[in-house]
């Protein structure tokens, strides 16, 4: 009592009173449970979450609000004695509450930064309940894929897979890469129930057959699944979803451990909820000190004609019209082929510039690849033209372009390209050379230096077929068309377009190679690119039978500082290629793809393999590996990171092992990039982020529903799960 009389003297306010009894009773409890609370600053919020139990370790607390000029949230993970710390918010009122593996999502309390918020899990009441937070990719493995004897397909009129899908591994190929799980997440709710609205129909196969006709992408998902065989993938996504109807669900997974209870991660609403991203950019790729705490730009693919923006330090959003060149070009979007149960016969999309990829330069300055106008070239392109690259190999079309946005100006200008356009990187060179994929037989790009200066697009780009060195003399030379056999005395052109684009610190370009059992692409451009660049391309290693030895099909990929690639695959892996492993000749008669399996190290991904499959891999299919050269996250340089789509995390490589960045809310985080910026190298963690956005092109899949829009997401490591 004498030290309460000492805290509490005579003249103090009653209010001043009972905050020193609360202060005094808090400090009480925390030393009766044997935990000691978080300690709070001004704009912070901690407390400890409890459970039956007691402690919960390795659940996530979030806050939220609507108070800024965008919806703002922070999540983050508690330690293993249930303590949470919520660092760094901006003034407003919040929602906070817990969610986790084993739990239901808490009631949601009110505060305030500066307050300590005591939270009480609450626990599933049975496994279907717990399994509504799972990651989507838990109940994407329950789907039972056709066994490998029902390879090759027998067509409509036998088992319903088709002829051209030789193995099973090259059927999942096509499912996780090349159709569904390219635009879009599989076992999210949105797709592993069947919703009423739909219809009413015999059967769930039937209901299906109805679903991929809905909206705008209803025609590319006719067509995709008829490449593959309908009758039979229909079946089987009928039965995944029966099943799921009648009770199964999928295996738990484990809450985060160790540095994964370490992540801090923010986000903000962005674009609007008709529109959805493909990626974003923050900073140069090769110095992520440029545009510290600067505003950030988004790419809305083929649904609307912005760049959204986003200033992370104010909250604020604002758009960036784009514009074609041409009045005549038409919008990529689609017509709608049956009603959505979203959004009915309303046509959503309507780009014409069909934006990709950005990528900023090292002053600032916005590039990206979009559609400037009609497919056919410019005379300069073509044959009879005296463009360096056109009378070397000339191209009558291309589908999409390059365009420059400068923020200081806030005007953007069009790029006409010869060759199509996907995604875009800048080269380490005096020239700041943009290099391009997703030109199918050419590999283009663009002297940017040259044509900040003169504003000349002919005489600033060039581009160069795909030629491997068959006769091993070390230069280019007359080849042979890429349907024609080898010939040991001449090169041979190949058409393994680049999908992914990566230019190395030593100035060769890497790039993957979509399909079964595809490849990376490695040009070194030589002394004049149109005339002396070589490729080598390493294909994913085979069996005789045509199976993969461990891991297939990549889509996107990275290089790191040490020209190692990195890259995703739709087997459920990981895979780094080191051409520096290889026994072979790197060149020559037999280095045309199947020369170098040695190269190859496959890591698996972190979830559940697919009941049915005997082979290594997992039910994950991450659409892109980036490659954190610098060290903008915090795990280390050189760290390869998979996009997860179907974890719902980043999926980090560090030391071997995956360390998993979970987006716990809102359910449904797939996304296709990632871009690490440096804001402050003086200021330890809080200096450092990692940024990515919703990609999915069905928002309305997410949790939220119809009127879910894009998000930005920053990633923060910090040393502890308690650090300021």
């Amino acid at each position: 009592m004498n030290q309460l009389k000492t805290l509490l003297p005579g003249r103090q306010s009653i209010y001043g009173t009972i905050a020193v009894l609360i202060f005094i009773s808090g400090i009480y409890s925390a030393c009766q449970s044997g935990k000691e609370t978080a300690q709070v600053d001004a704009d912070d919020i901690g407390g400890i979450v409890t459970g039956p139990g007691g402690p919960e370790a390795g659940v996530w607390v979030i806050a939220e609000t609507f108070d800024l000029p965008t919806r703002f949230a922070k999540i983050v993970v508690t330690d293993d004695q249930g303590r949470y710390l919520l660092p760094d918010l901006p003034e407003a009122t919040y929602s906070i509450w817990v969610r986790g593996y084993g739990l239901i999502d808490s009631p949601k309390k009110e505060a305030e930064p500066g307050s300590s918020v005591d939270l009480e899990a609450v626990s599933a009441p049975d496994a279907k309940a717990a399994a509504a937070y799972y990651p989507g990719g838990y109940w994407f493995s329950l789907l039972h894929i056709p066994n490998k004897t029902n390879f090759p397909g027998t067509g409509a009129k036998g088992n319903g897979i088709s002829e051209s899908m030789l193995t099973q591994a090259q059927f999942l190929s096509r499912i996780k890469s090349g159709t569904c799980l390219a635009c879009h997440q599989l076992g999210s709710k949105g797709t592993r129930e069947i919703r009423p609205t739909l219809g009413t129909f015999a059967s769930s196969k039937h209901a299906w057959e109805r679903r991929i006709r809905s909206g705008q992408a209803g025609p590319s998902m006719v067509s995709g699944i008829h490449q593959i065989g309908a009758d039979g993938t229909l079946s089987m996504f009928a039965d995944w979803t029966d099943r799921i109807a009648a009770g199964e669900v999928p295996e738990a997974p484990t809450r985060p451990q160790g540095i994964e209870r370490n992540v801090v991660i923010s986000q903000w609403d962005w674009a609007d909820p008709k529109a959805y991203m493909h990626d974003l950019v923050s900073t140069d790729r090769r110095d992520p000190t440029v545009n510290p705490n600067g505003k950030l730009y988004g790419a809305t693919e083929l649904s609307t004609d912005y760049l959204p923006v986003l200033d992370p330090m104010t909250s604020t959003t604002g758009q960036v019209p784009l514009t074609v060149r041409d009045p005549e070009t038409k919008s990529v979007s689609g017509e709608v082929l049956e009603p959505s149960v979203y959004w009915g016969d309303e046509a959503i999309w309507d780009s014409k510039t069909n934006v990709h990829n950005p990528m900023m330069d090292e002053i600032g300055k916005v590039w990206i690849t979009a559609n400037v106008g009609l497919p056919e070239n410019p005379d300069f392109c073509k044959a009879g033209s005296d463009h360096p690259s056109a009378r070397l190999f000339p191209v009558d079309r291309s589908y999409r372009h390059l365009g420059l946005y400068d923020p200081d100006t806030r005007k953007y200008t069009t790029i006409r390209t010869c060759f199509s356009t996907h995604h875009l990187m800048f080269a380490e060179d005096a020239n700041n050379t943009l290099w391009t994929s997703g030109g199918g037989q050419v590999i283009g790009w663009l002297n940017t230096k040259k044509y900040r200066e003169t504003g000349d697009e002919q005489a600033s780009q060039g581009w160069t077929a795909l030629i491997l060195d068959t006769n091993g003399n070390g230069k280019r030379d007359d080849y042979v068309e890429p349907d024609q056999p080898v010939d040991p005395k001449k090169d041979k052109r190949i058409t393994k377009g680049l999908y992914a684009v990566s230019p190395a610190p030593d100035g060769s370009v890497w790039g993957s190679s979509l399909g079964y059992p595809g490849g990376v692409v490695r040009l070194d451009p030589g002394t004049n690119p149109p005339e002396t660049a070589l490729v080598e391309y390493y294909e994913l290693p085979l069996k005789e039978s045509g199976e993969p030895i461990e891991g297939f099909s990549p889509r996107g990929m990275d290089v790191d500082r040490n020209g190692v690639a990195w890259v995703a695959l739709a087997s459920g892996h990981m895979a780094s290629f080191d051409r520096r492993k290889c026994k072979a000749p790197l060149n020559g008669p037999e280095a045309t793809g199947q020369h170098c399996a040695e190269g190859w190290t496959f890591y698996t991904e972190p979830l559940p393999q697919f009941s049915n499959i005997d082979a290594s891999g997992s039910a994950e299919a991450s659409y892109y590996t980036w490659v954190d050269q610098f060290n903008t996250l915090g795990l280390g340089e050189n760290v390869p990171i998979n996009t997860g789509n179907e974890s719902e995390a980043l999926l980090a490589l560090k030391d071997g092992e995956f360390v998993r960045l979970r987006v716990p809310y809102p359910l449904g985080f797939f996304t296709k990039w990632m871009d690490g910026r440096i804001d402050d190298p003086e200021a330890g963690w809080k200096g450092r982020g990692l940024w990515a956005t919703i990609s999915t092109r069905t928002p309305f899949h997410m949790e939220g529903g119809k009127g879910t829009t894009s998000k930005v997401f920053k990633f923060q490591m910090r040393p502890d799960p308690l650090a300021k």
